[in-house]
């Protein structure tokens, strides 16, 4: 049978492991010609083929519900349920998305971007289940680098406190996040996978006490016996599965991930176990792609790349820096001459940079794990005894941390620095990841200074500004991919004033303001509009905590029309931070915010959704002549 055929994953149902192993390979072959055309996330769904096979073959998908921690593990599910076909269209514009959506398919009955979820959902989904009365199997899949989630353990604690409510969670262990585990249940998993597998232990344990009338009726255990039992299960696995256990779980496991009869074995005898249970499977992450397999991290996510050989296919021309390289190499000089510096990353070492650092400097870098709530915390722990704490966290992980950055950070006036890569639009990841909302979430809080570079060179001086600002905690966002190619220095890089903007272009007709990536579009702009007789002020106004109102109002009242460019939400972003502020100096002068609108914006190249979004150079040229210069015909586009 081929994939291609399959429409309902209960078509599984009856195969052969033969069959199944042939499935298992047709979804390789996809998954890898896919990825290896047009990018994306590669080793964390190849590591999970036999387990969904497996564990599909095994459950009445009409009705038994399947949720996915973190979606890029759940590319063989979208293969399995109907969408083999339009696979190639992955990540891309209109097409499949990178992750879990549940508008996509009625088999993504959770969404999922962000990891440690899928146990509190699928807990949720049971217990409503039993609520109503009905009878469908429910099946939380999660990451071992999700354990390392507070919320995915606020679960495990809840679900093991609830005896009578039916909930398989399997854990997909194979030692990795993006990049290695770390912590303590990272190392008590390690313990584990090198221990036998224990359940057929207790089920002969049970079975040899049944050939004793005097212990039971010949079919159940006398309640005695069942506690003889558990005690001997316990010695006989004082590490294997023992915490789980004595959590509340039944513990199945350890289970090799890639033996899909063994899979089918233990997820069948699992099903049949009242309350909760844990099965424990062990994967290896790029299973199946030798380069993959050999180096886990790079081979997390690729860009395109040629299959024979596993290298990327090289660009037409060179591309300045990334901003996280930038960021990184400027962070990484400036702590080899402080060794109060500490980077601390959320298991994104390789997505910020700080990989650069934990090289370079050990000792002044800590990973911990998937846990934002924790990082900030800790950064701000470390900020009370005199460290200079640099917590660098994407701008949509950092929303998992809001109640630590206000009670624990802001209240207190700690300074801690956080540097929040990948702010604003990020493409192919879709909603999930979007950096849209930091400006507005982030502003409101008290002792909290906001600022955002225009060039990778400036970020290198705001690296600088917050390393050195000690007054309060101090927060820089800066985008996705690559600068903008401008001269960058090595070392004695300055300060910037907090709160102060800088004028870099003037004209009387119209006032640009723009807030970091947007600056470079301002300028664009204004050439365009000065092409069409408007000249334009632009200034950068880096701050939009504190605002330089000294700067922006007086300029604004005197030539009475204004125009922001934020790459953010408009509600409450740095459009409304302008408009709040003319309104507060009693400036009635129009404002034209220009961003992103109230909606999701959905997985697509950049370029893309800036075009889709009218955010373009000509779009913002073209707005701005239309409001502000519509009675002069020979000014408009497209009039």
């Amino acid at each position: 049978m081929h994939i291609s055929e399959l429409t309902h994953p209960n078509q599984l149902h009856g195969l052969s492991i033969r069959q199944l192993e042939d499935i298992a390979q047709q979804i390789r072959e996809k998954h890898l010609e896919t990825i290896a055309a047009t990018g994306g996330h590669l080793g964390p769904g190849l590591g999970v083929v036999e387990l969904t096979i497996a564990l599909y073959n095994t459950l009445d998908l009409e009705q038994d519900k399947v949720i996915w921690d973190v979606g890029h593990q759940a590319y063989p599910h979208k293969m399995l349920t109907g969408r083999y076909h339009d696979f190639h269209t992955l990540r891309q514009k209109d097409g499949i998305a990178g992750y879990l959506k549940r508008s996509e398919n009625k088999f993504d009955h959770f969404g999922a971007g962000h990891a440690s979820t899928s146990i509190s959902a699928g807990l949720g989904m049971a217990l409503a289940r039993d609520a109503k009365g009905e009878n469908f199997k429910v099946v939380s899949v999660i990451g071992d680098g999700a354990l390392t989630g507070g919320m995915a353990l606020e679960a495990i604690n809840h679900a093991g406190h609830l005896p009578n409510t039916n909930l398989m969670v399997v854990l997909n262990d194979n030692e990795m996040s993006i990049s290695p585990n770390v912590g303590a249940i990272s190392r008590y998993l390690n313990k584990v996978r090198l221990s036998d597998p224990i359940q057929f232990l207790t089920g002969n344990i049970e079975e040899q006490f049944k050939h004793f009338p005097f212990f039971g009726d010949g079919e159940n255990l006398s309640p005695e016996m069942k506690n003889l039992k558990e005690a001997m299960k316990r010695l006989a696995m004082p590490k294997v599965g023992a915490v789980i256990e004595e959590l509340g779980f039944t513990y199945f496991g350890p289970v090799d991930g890639h033996n899909i009869g063994e899979l089918i074995n233990t997820f069948q005898k699992a099903h049949k176990v009242k309350g909760p249970v844990f099965v424990h499977v062990v994967t290896v992450k790029g299973k199946g792609y030798s380069m993959a397999e050999k180096d886990q991290v790079g081979y997390h996510a690729q860009s395109p790349f040629n299959l024979t050989t596993g290298k990327p296919i090289p660009s037409n021309k060179p591309k300045p820096p990334s901003y996280s390289k930038v960021f990184a190499h400027t962070l990484t000089t400036l702590a080899e001459n402080d060794p109060k510096i500490i980077g601390i990353t959320a298991a994104m070492a390789t997505g910020t940079g700080l990989d650069k650092l934990q090289q370079k400097l050990p000792k002044q870098y800590i990973d911990v794990g998937i846990a934002e709530q924790h990082a900030v915390t800790l950064a701000a722990g470390l900020a009370c005894e005199g460290m200079t704490p640099v917590a660098a966290i994407y701008s949509t992980f950092l929303q998992r941390a809001y109640d630590q950055i206000i009670h624990d950070v802001c209240i207190q006036k700690i300074p801690v620095f956080f540097c929040l890569d990948r702010a604003g639009i990020v493409g192919a990841d879709g909603p999930t990841h979007q950096g849209m909302y930091d400006i507005a979430y982030l502003r409101c809080i008290p002792n909290l200074v906001i600022m955002a570079p225009k060039d990778e060179a400036e970020l290198q001086r705001m690296t600088v500004t917050g390393i050195k600002y000690k007054e309060s905690a101090i927060a820089m966002r800066y985008p996705r991919g690559n600068g903008l190619g401008v001269p960058l220095a090595e070392e004695g890089w300055e300060e910037i004033p907090i709160g102060k903007g800088e004028i870099l272009r003037n004209g009387d007709d119209v006032l640009l303001v723009g807030y970091g990536s947007m600056v470079n579009n301002a300028m664009q702009t204004a050439e365009i509009l000065s092409e069409h007789g408007v000249e334009a002020t632009v200034i950068n106004a880096r701050f939009v905590k504190p605002l330089d109102t000294d700067l922006i109002v007086p300029l604004a009242e005197k030539i009475g029309k204004v125009v922001t460019l934020e790459e953010g939400c408009i509600m409450g972003g740095f459009g409304s931070a302008v408009a709040e502020a003319l309104i507060d100096h009693n400036v009635n002068v129009p404002v034209k915010r220009i961003g992103v609108p109230d909606i999701l914006v959905d997985h697509a190249t950049p370029a893309q959704s800036f075009a889709d979004l009218g955010l373009t150079s000509p779009q913002i040229a073209e707005r701005v002549l239309n409001t502000f210069f519509s009675d002069k015909p020979e000014m408009a586009i497209n009039k």
